[in-house]
């Protein structure tokens, strides 16, 4: 069931009905990118290169010496921030655009059912704003344990699975029922939304192709919500 929602998903998100949520989606995340280098960069030079200007002697030798070093760090530090940002902010703006991959996917793949609801906007902004957070979170964990041989990888993966699949789960099935409705559906098949929260993980994980998580992840938990609702709706109807 998972392995055939992820190769389903993973098949649909360059398909041509998709192509347009995925170049919105690619343009704006590129523009925020830009955008984020250049307030880096002006922030660097209006608050790190006065700090260090006064630490250096009054030698012009030294000064163009010690400049170009803070220049060549700088650069790599503002390099290494901007790869850090870039699933965070792909996930921030892809997280507007998740109802719209939903549609896609239950038009193509399921038209005789009755088609979900779009969340509200606002709704739809804390949920954006929740998939940034996670990603942030889920990042900053496993840096934060890169000194720790293995435990950083599987860290990664375990909080990265757990929120991630979480998320765009109920995600998926708030668009038919409602919010504590697919709370309960999520909490009740936990094991099977943590291991494609891994699959997303693994996903997430990928350079570049990582920019394309959101929309994966929203396609994935799609095929996900139906399997599973077939198979709670027919237990309820054996258990009546």
């Amino acid at each position: 069931m998972i392995l055939d929602a992820a190769g389903r998903a993973a098949g649909q998100i360059l398909s041509p009905a998709f192509r347009a949520v995925f170049f919105k989606t690619l343009g704006l995340t590129l523009l925020a990118l830009v955008a984020l280098w250049f307030a880096l960069t002006q922030g660097f030079e209006w608050l790190a290169l006065p700090f260090l200007q006064g630490f250096v002697p009054a030698m012009p030798d030294w000064a163009s010496w010690v400049g170009l070093i803070a220049a060549i760090l700088a650069g790599l530090v503002l390099a290494l921030g901007l790869a850090l940002l870039i699933a965070p902010v792909s996930a921030l703006i892809a997280g507007l655009f998740l109802d719209d991959v939903a549609e896609l996917v239950e038009k193509t793949d399921y038209p005789a059912d009755p088609p979900g609801r779009a969340l509200p906007p606002v709704q739809a902004l804390w949920l954006s704003l929740k998939f940034f957070a996670i990603v942030v979170v889920g990042n900053l964990l496993a840096l934060l344990l890169l000194l720790i041989p293995g435990v950083n990888l599987v860290a990664f993966f375990v909080v990265n699975g757990y929120l991630l699949g979480r998320e765009f789960f109920e995600f998926a099935a708030m668009r038919f029922r409602p919010e504590a409705e697919a709370k309960a559906l999520r909490r009740r098949h936990s094991g099977t939304v943590f291991l494609a929260g891994l699959v997303i993980a693994g996903f997430l994980a990928i350079p570049f192709v990582n920019l394309l998580t959101p929309l994966f992840a929203a396609a994935m938990m799609v095929h996900l919500h139906k399997s599973i609702s077939i198979r709670h709706d027919t237990a309820q109807s054996r258990a009546r």
